[in-house]
């Protein structure tokens, strides 16, 4: 089944309690915003908080963004009735649904089933509306690849190190915060085995929040660690980090024209029944070139090439 593109550098978290934050999120330069039902939202407002995100999928102007809702756990009794409310109210305008708390695929699996039943009842398109989930936990991290090629709805994996810190019993403060605890990245093996997992099942790898959004040089750290691993974007729990978000993880003119250049040079090299090409002294084959067209992929998609 072939997935669908959608841009996600940033995905902002909202709530979904908010009718100002919800309005804001619409008329801001983020990918994709996510109106949380989940953990931005207290146990005694989960129920209530489906009509105003139902209103704000359908009554807002989101532009060209990816529309998301985070339902909350396949573990708890507000998860049926949040896939149930939200895609019979804006169905026809909601492009995700986010799963947290995912352990096995039979989390994925419950959601997945639901939402064909929703689709066929409602009269929606069959399987239009993808599904991203967060690693979050220590069971979902060791079974990774499993989640990761268990559902053809499935469209990213997202890291989340708030959640893992504690399923792990990591000593940490806020998210982001290791201070001389740990030398290096604590995070550089969770991150790693899920962007590996994502990529070897067609997904998109999204790296989690960074709590701290008046720490915007610690947020931009973080992104170029994910970028450079392989993640295409990162959420963002505040606007003042989409804009981070979305630089980070859009390629530079300078990369877009060496990826042009290396790119240019392979085909000409095949087209001469060549199996590699010599650019500035640096030698270059096929592989080298599929590194690069992703380069230029992703700047298509982001409106740069």
């Amino acid at each position: 089944m072939t997935r669908p593109f959608r841009l996600r550098r940033s995905e902002l978290s909202t709530p979904g309690t908010s009718e100002k934050m919800m309005t804001k999120a619409a008329g801001s330069s983020a990918d994709l915003v996510f109106l949380d039902l989940e953990d931005a939202v207290a146990p005694n407002q989960k129920e209530g908080a489906r009509r105003p995100v139902v209103e704000a999928l359908t009554g807002l102007d989101w532009g060209s963004k990816v529309r998301a809702v985070r339902v909350n756990g396949t573990h708890t009794q507000w998860c049926h009735d949040d896939v149930v409310e939200v895609v019979t109210g804006a169905g026809a305008v909601l492009d995700v649904i986010i799963i947290p708390k995912v352990k096995a695929p039979r989390d994925v699996w419950f959601v997945d089933t639901l939402l064909a039943q929703l689709e066929r009842k409602l009269g929606l398109p069959e399987r239009r509306i993808g599904l991203e989930v967060l690693i979050e936990e220590t069971e979902a991290l060791a079974r990774v690849e499993e989640i990761a090629g268990c559902c053809d709805r499935l469209e990213a994996l997202i890291l989340g190190v708030g959640d893992l810190s504690a399923s792990q019993g990591v000593r940490l403060g806020h998210i982001g915060q290791a201070a001389d605890r740990y030398p290096g990245d604590i995070w550089h093996y969770a991150r790693n085995r899920m962007i590996v997992a994502a990529r070897a099942h067609g997904l998109d790898p999204i790296d989690g929040p960074f709590a701290d959004f008046r720490d915007p040089d610690g947020y931009r750290r973080e992104a170029g660690w994910a970028a450079t691993l392989g993640a295409v974007g990162k959420w963002a729990i505040h606007p003042d980090q989409v804009g981070i978000a979305n630089e980070v993880f859009s390629p530079t003119e300078r990369e877009i024209e060496q990826a042009r250049a290396v790119v240019g040079a392979v085909r000409q090299a095949e087209e001469s029944g060549e199996g590699s090409a010599n650019l500035n002294g640096v030698m270059i084959d096929a592989a080298t070139a599929r590194i690069f067209e992703a380069v230029l992929r992703r700047a298509e998609q982001a409106g740069l090439a």
